[in-house]
């Protein structure tokens, strides 16, 4: 009996890269338009699958608006397959909201068409998050066919497995061993059948369970649909095969196939033997990573709880527009675009998008929190201070005011002093204003004002927001100059000694010597991966030099200095006559055990790559990364890194892993927790836990790499130099860094991620200054229904051992939509308010069942009747 092979044209879309958005949408203008006339003419043809991603038809109706109700004609009757996705995003590099905003949005605008690819389809991404077999089944997908991120001893059998989630949620999947392009160029003849498809086809044979079929993806990067296929195949079920061929899609091929040799696969998928990971990519383009988890934390954190909020009040939640900025942040998640694998061109127009977007929020975050001010009060001598987690907190908030005079502090409603400390203030010009007299426009010279920041301990019962008052204080505690090499809190001291950093945890008395360090490396690798240079050489910092120290009751803060040795660049490897100067800012805070590091690096030199290393032996041969609902347990040291050339691997499987948002090691003297915003490459060794900064190269491509072998990667016959990717210039990095007595405590942990998050933010009524906030200068009407407000509000407060994920109105009515999650190995009994609450899926269908218990790993999504 004949093997049956399921063919399946496609194209492999890439939205952008080494090209333009401009110059993908103008060739997908005319190779839709093509592959429309071309299957409404040729019923012989069943089907074309156009990447999974929506977002393609977004922009080609976009520009051919006309062909709107054929191309809803041909998806509907699944000529056209698109969806899930919105754009196949990298799910490794940005939050897990994301990807499931992602499909969401992907999935409903593909339906709207008529049809959405029931298949979670991965062909191209660098690894696959812990978290998208349970993803996938929230929207209803049936199965799964990715690439990249296995090893072959995994799946020796069968290329079809069960893949499993963490929570223990299962998705069929396939693994396309060849990629998805081993049938591009599927033709008959005789010398291409012998010498290419029948070895191919073979080889996927041994691999795969007698009962099922073969895979053969058709299809590559921009190709037009192949017209000859449906002959083409016919002619090769006439040959003498042992193949029967069949033109399909992955929807039939994947009914078609079971998981007979019972295999699963857990968790992440990162294995560099196959494909290519380019595990080093994380660190590519690193103004890019921050500015999108910028704008990512804006929107999850603070726009979309705080318009839940508004709605609450007597609002409106501004849907539209949260989706118009959801669609520009997915358009920079395509995974070569947010992995800054591109032209220059091409990243400063991700950059831009993501501008964009931020703006959008930026305005809505302005026009809903002063909306809501201002029915809370008339008067400026008062700050809304608003808490969009719905947890009860205390943490210390930093607030800026605008008064007439300099001495200032804020009290709560009650006339409570609270804790608090100014940070600095200035005296601002009030500017002129012109007023138009009957002799003519007049200049009038308006009074000078100070503008505040105001560290302010504040409490919060829950979800919602409370007023303070501004009134007048000579005695308030300000953050003064000391003469001193040393910060405190109530957990830690932190000084400056013969030119070292020293760190004391002040719980046990254990003490880091030379606590960070700064590592510098010449980089020989291209825009997908870091490579040691044959020349190069690792240097670190020298001596800290003190800047200055500043004390006040709430916080402290030390500045340090240093340089680091370099080459100028690749070609001047083995010289070290430049330096790199790194000023560092350490902050303690009253009530927080996450020491707040800013590093202000100027890079003048090109071809390196930077980290900061933190002392500390590891205790467990493991590092825990966050990723989705959970930590993933990674070992410090790969088995095959030892012999990965002569096991074939595509790359060397290096233990450098991404993070979401946090990362934990179990060290000798305790545990320690790097809470990130945006940098997301670290790599945990026996003797320390690094960090990368940035990579700083200058070429998209390069030829045989020390940890790459072979081709360059994406496009290996043009040289596409990239300037602006060797980030001259001055660099920002922001971080926390904890440490703890004993083992990891899983809930602790991500306890001090949601309070690294900023997800507090306040707001003063007043007139001195319109430009601190976006949109203050313009005039802004009020809701009918939003006129007297209370001034205090708390509307949610959810039990300390769930952990808040989303918070936003359903796409479909008015529901409010709370998604949690339980990081830990318990299961979690719910607790009011929120248990019996209605549970619904990802894709925000109603479920039969109420929220009672959340399992082991596992999250949950429900709507919330306040």
């Amino acid at each position: 009996m004949k093997k049956k092979v399921y063919v399946v044209p496609h194209s492999h879309w890439d939205r952008e890269w080494y090209f333009s958005i401009e110059d993908s949408n103008t060739l997908l203008s005319e190779n839709m338009e093509f592959l429309m006339g071309y299957l409404s003419a040729h019923a012989e043809f069943p089907t074309y699958c156009f990447d999974g991603q929506y977002s393609l038809i977004d922009e080609f109706t976009k520009y051919a608006p006309e062909k709107r109700d054929e191309l809803k004609e041909l998806i509907a009757t699944n000529r056209i397959q698109v969806g899930p996705w919105y754009t196949q995003c990298d799910t490794l590099l940005i939050q897990t909201e994301s990807i499931i905003r992602n499909l969401l949005l992907g999935q409903q605008g593909a339906k709207r068409y008529g049809k959405s690819m029931s298949v979670g389809y991965l062909p191209d991404i660098f690894g696959q998050n812990a978290y998208l077999p349970a993803i996938f089944n929230g929207f209803g997908l049936q199965s799964c066919v990715l690439q990249r991120g296995i090893y072959n001893e995994q799946l020796a059998k069968d290329l079809t497995f069960d893949w499993v989630s963490p929570n223990g949620e299962k998705i069929l999947t396939n693994n396309l061993f060849y990629g998805y392009g081993p049938g591009k160029f599927l033709n008959v003849d005789q010398k291409y059948v012998h010498e290419t498809l029948l070895p191919i086809l073979n080889r996927l044979s041994e691999k795969t369970a007698p009962g099922n079929p073969i895979l053969l993806p058709a299809g590559g990067d921009q190709v037009l649909v192949r017209t000859m296929f449906p002959q083409t195949v016919d002619d090769l079920n006439d040959m003498d095969l042992p193949y029967e061929f069949v033109l399909s899609d992955y929807e039939s091929f994947m009914a078609a196939t079971k998981n007979i040799t019972e295999t699963e696969l857990i968790g992440e998928l990162l294995a560099s033997q196959k494909s290519r990971i380019h595990h080093t990519i994380r660190s590519q383009r690193v103004d890019i990573k921050l500015l999108n988890s910028k704008v990512e934390e804006k929107i999850y954190k603070q726009l979309e709880p705080l318009g839940v909020l508004h709605s609450q009040l007597g609002g409106k939640y501004p849907q539209t527009w949260i989706n118009t900025a959801l669609t520009l942040l997915f358009d920079a998640h395509a995974h070569d675009s947010i992995g800054g694998c591109n032209s220059d061109e091409t990243n400063q127009t991700i950059i831009n998008r993501l501008h964009k977007a931020e703006r959008i929020i930026d305005d809505y975050i302005n026009i809903l929190k002063k909306q809501i001010a201002r029915a809370i009060t008339q008067s400026n001598g008062t700050v809304v201070v608003f808490n969009l987690l719905p947890k009860a907190i205390k943490k210390l908030l930093n607030v800026v005011v605008f008064t007439h005079e300099a001495q200032v502090s804020l009290e709560s409603r009650t006339g409570e002093k609270l804790p608090q400390s100014m940070i600095n203030q200035s005296y601002l010009s009030g500017g002129k204003q012109v007023k138009v007299t009957a002799d003519g426009e007049q200049e009038v010279e308006l009074p000078g004002y100070y503008r505040s920041e105001i560290a302010v301990e504040v409490t919060f019962a829950g979800f919602g927001y409370q007023q303070l008052q501004i009134v007048e204080c000579p005695e308030i505690d300000c953050l003064l100059d000391i003469k001193t090499t040393e910060i405190e809190n109530e957990f830690y001291r932190i000084s400056l000694t013969s030119g070292k950093l020293n760190l004391v945890r002040k719980a046990d008395g254990q003490t880091k010597v030379d606590w960070l360090k700064f590592e510098n490396t010449t980089d020989g690798g291209d825009s997908y991966d870091y490579s040691p240079s044959e020349n190069g050489q690792l240097t670190n910092n020298d001596s800290f030099e003190l800047v200055e120290t500043k004390q006040a009751d709430m916080l402290s803060q030390l500045k340090v200095v240093t340089t680091v040795a370099a080459a100028p660049d690749l070609a001047h490897a083995t010289q070290l006559t430049e330096k790199i100067t790194i000023e560092t800012l350490i902050e303690l805070r009253h009530g927080s055990d996450i020491i707040q590091v800013t590093h202000t690096v100027l890079n003048e030199v090109k071809d390196h790559r930077v980290r900061v290393v933190f002392a500390g032996e590891n205790a467990d041969g493991f590092s825990f990364g966050d990723q989705g609902y959970s930590l993933q347990q990674r070992a410090i040291n790969n088995p095959h890194l030892a012999n990965w050339k002569d096991e074939g691997f595509a790359e060397a499987p290096q233990p450098i892993f991404p993070l979401e948002r946090f990362v934990s090691v179990n060290e000798v003297q305790g545990n320690v927790t790097l809470l990130t915003k945006g940098l997301k490459e670290y790599e945990a060794t026996a003797e320390s836990l690094a960090l990368t900064l940035y990579r700083s190269v200058g070429l998209l491509g390069r030829d045989n790499l020390a940890w790459r072998p072979g081709r360059a990667s994406g496009i290996n016959n043009k040289i596409v130099e990239t300037p602006d990717a060797q980030m001259q210039g001055e660099l920002i990095f922001d971080y926390g860094y904890r440490w703890h007595e004993g083992t990891i405590d899983i809930e602790d942990s991500y306890r001090a991620a949601e309070r690294f998050a900023t997800s507090q933010i306040s707001y003063q009524v007043q007139t001195l200054n319109s430009f601190e906030e976006r949109v203050d200068r313009f005039e802004l009407p009020q809701p009918e229904n939003m006129k007297e407000l209370p001034k205090i509000k708390n509307l949610l407060t959810i039990q300390e051992n769930l952990f808040f994920a989303a918070f936003k109105q359903a796409e479909e009515g008015k529901q409010s939509i709370l998604r949690v999650f339980n990081p830990t190995v318990q299961s979690i009994a719910i607790q009011a308010p929120l248990r019996n609450q209605q549970l619904i899926t990802l894709a925000e269908k109603q479920l039969d069942n109420t929220f009672v218990e959340l399992k082991s790993k596992d999250f949950a999504s429900i709507y919330v009747d306040f």
